[in-house]
């Protein structure tokens, strides 16, 4: 079916004529009758009765007319937005692990959005889950985080999945609890000042190849014995400001995110593990601009808030 033959027969039903249509389209008005017989011919339908008075539109014809005005339309749709220089829209997408640092990387780069279209996606999760992102949701950029001496499992999945990974920064964690916490008034807190306190924690440790139950009991202490688990850091936030028996083990927290939510970070110095930060992406995988961008932001972030 031509499209040229479609766009003649839509004149035609328009005017009723093929003369008309012959003026209106500057085509020879035998050529405008020949492309419509040829596309009644492909379709096995009579579009038009040939009438004394002009060409009528049949039963069949208007139902095509129909299905023709809709194709045409939405060729002038394509054509319109890539000739016609409609900007293309921006495109962003990273799985991240809950970090403050991070996320104010990412705020900072909102800000460099231009007006145009854009989808821009950001969700914190898991290693396993930013992986699974990345193989099968079509994430283009990750940042897993893993204890140091689980580097080897890491580095080895990540060849065998074909990504690319850069070390994004090396840190121990902190404690944080709110200002009014009996703990707060502690330079440096021993792991035992803590066992008659909730811990607010992430609901899902992994490491890849490792029985569940060593990740728990490596990450998780047992020396706790009342342990809150949320996915979602502003309801972990929330929880640490208005129950002064709560804390949280975390990556370093900006201080005007401390003072909003009315909380203090310490010092744990028996706490001696450290993680890895470490941004991954596809092998072959051309960073964007906006790739550029948020990375440039987390190199600031990571600067500004991790010593």
């Amino acid at each position: 079916m031509n499209l040229l033959h479609i766009k003649h027969a839509l004149e035609v039903a328009k005017s009723g004529s093929l003369s008309k249509a012959s003026e209106t389209l500057l085509i020879a008005a035998p050529n405008i009758s020949r492309s419509i017989k040829e596309l009644e011919a492909d379709l096995g339908i009579t579009i038009f009765d040939r009438t004394p008075k002009g060409m009528v539109v049949t039963a069949e014809g208007e139902e095509f007319i129909n299905f023709a005005k809709s194709i045409l339309g939405q060729i002038d749709e394509v054509e319109k937005f890539y000739k016609n220089g409609s900007p293309k829209k921006q495109k962003f997408s990273i799985s991240v692990p809950r970090a403050c640092y991070i996320s104010d990387a990412f705020a900072q780069f909102s800000k460099t959005l231009s007006n145009d279209a854009a989808e821009i996606f950001y969700k914190e999760t898991n290693s396993q889950r930013t992986i699974h992102n990345m193989i099968n949701h079509d994430y283009k950029l990750g940042i897993i985080r893993y204890a140091e001496n689980y580097d080897n499992y890491f580095t080895t999945m990540l060849e065998e999945k074909g990504f690319c990974y850069e070390l994004v920064t090396e840190f121990t964690y902190s404690l944080i609890m709110s200002a009014d916490s009996p703990l707060a008034k502690n330079e440096d807190i021993a792991l035992k000042d803590l066992s008659s306190f909730i811990e607010i924690a992430h609901a899902d440790p992994y490491v890849p190849l490792m029985p569940m139950a060593k990740v728990v009991k490596e990450e998780l202490s047992d020396d706790i014995d009342r342990r809150i688990f949320v996915f979602e850091r502003a309801s972990q936030f929330e929880l640490l400001c208005q129950n002064n028996y709560t804390f949280m083990w975390v990556s370093p927290v900006p201080e005007d995110l401390l003072s909003r939510y009315g909380l203090v970070q310490k010092k744990c110095t028996e706490n001696k593990r450290v993680y890895r930060d470490v941004l991954i992406y596809k092998k072959g995988y051309k960073l964007t601009e906006l790739d550029k961008r948020f990375i440039e932001q987390l190199g600031k972030a990571k600067r500004k808030y991790i010593r």
